[in-house]
């Protein structure tokens, strides 16, 4: 088992405390540090910022959004990261919601399977650099042609030449095709919200994916990087009603009321009511309600809460279920040194 550090996407304000905590990780021999992105700030440009203090660490992306860039964008910014730290780079990437890629980046949403397909395909033939960097389409064609164009597009090889051909690509997928797309063409798996409890459903959907005729990776080579609240307490009650508040924002407010991708997962876990409970709750801005009726078997769930002993079992049978890394918050030096005490 791994730790990784997830120090997300910026809220209103840059956070002033990230250097400390991405040092302190680095020292406790946490395997990577992952950066996020929503609506506000990007996340490559911070995990370059802080990675370059770094010298053993992974630096990851967990997640970046798709339709923020084109995939020859996307592995310009891979590649470049991936030679200024010595090969350490990941990319996660994730489709978003339409909320999100039609809302903010004015982009399509439909057909995200197929999109993430083709934009994986583009990806790599940009770091192996074996030939002019080509797509018949339909979703990101190169080089792009007919009506509207000049028809003077041209197919191209990077001119850096990339560190290496195989950076690792994870994919932050939440349904069953989306999994099993990533066991297929993936490196990696980057869950938001896990449950050991329905580690067998999961296995199912991975198992689609490594089966498939030229499925990238086995089970074996495969990583699971699964994010993971952990939080030593005699207290769990109080620590669990702090945590009721981000998890309905997640069940109730991201998306649309009908599409919300992080609820299904919910829904999937045999929480359908509290999710329609949450819903309409939060919607009508009634938020401190909607936290209210979350249940704590909910939370615990997909979170690691109790005292020394409940948290090291818990972290045993997250390993025994497939996590090969777990990906976790901290606020505090202090914090990291106690979590990597554990793992």
């Amino acid at each position: 088992m791994k730790l990784g550090l997830q120090l997300g996407y910026w809220g209103a304000k840059a956070p002033t405390d990230h250097a400390t905590l991405v040092a302190a990780a680095e020292e406790a021999g946490f395997d990577t540090v992952f950066t996020a992105e929503a609506w506000g700030s990007d996340a490559y440009t911070p995990l370059a910022w802080w990675g370059r203090e770094t010298t053993r660490m992974r630096l990851g992306t967990s997640v970046i959004q798709m339709s923020a860039r084109t995939p020859t964008a996307c592995a310009m910014a891979a590649l470049t990261l991936d030679h200024l730290s010595g090969g350490r780079h990941i990319l996660g990437l994730g489709v978003s919601g339409p909320q999100v890629v039609e809302g903010w980046y004015g982009q399509k949403f439909p057909k995200p399977l197929a999109r993430t397909r083709e934009y994986v395909d583009i990806l790599r033939q940009v770091w192996a650099r074996e030939a002019p960097v080509t797509s018949a389409g339909p979703h990101y064609p190169l080089p792009l042609s007919g009506a509207g164009t000049t028809g003077l597009g041209k197919p191209l090889k990077p001119i850096t030449h990339p560190l290496r051909a195989d950076i690792p690509v994870m994919l932050g997928a939440e349904g069953p095709k989306n999994v099993a797309l990533a066991a297929e063409i993936a490196d990696g798996w980057l869950p938001i919200f896990y449950s050991p409890r329905i580690s067998g459903m999961y296995n199912e959907w991975l198992d689609e994916g490594f089966a498939r005729a030229g499925a990238r990776r086995t089970r074996e080579t495969f990583e699971i990087c699964a994010t993971a609240q952990i939080v030593v307490t005699d207290d769990r009650p109080m620590v669990m009603e702090m945590m009721k508040p981000h998890l309905a924002l997640y069940m109730g407010g991201m998306g649309s009321e009908d599409t919300n991708f992080h609820a299904e997962v919910y829904r999937r876990m045999g929480y359908s009511e509290v999710v329609d409970d949450v819903t309409k709750l939060f919607r009508s801005d009634r938020k401190d309600e909607a936290a209210k009726v979350i249940p704590d078997e909910l939370v615990d769930d997909s979170a690691i809460v109790g005292n020394l002993d409940y948290v090291k079992e818990q972290i045993k049978a997250w390993e025994a279920s497939g996590v090969t890394m777990m990906v976790v918050g901290a606020k505090s030096v202090e914090q990291i040194k106690q979590l990597a005490d554990l793992v």
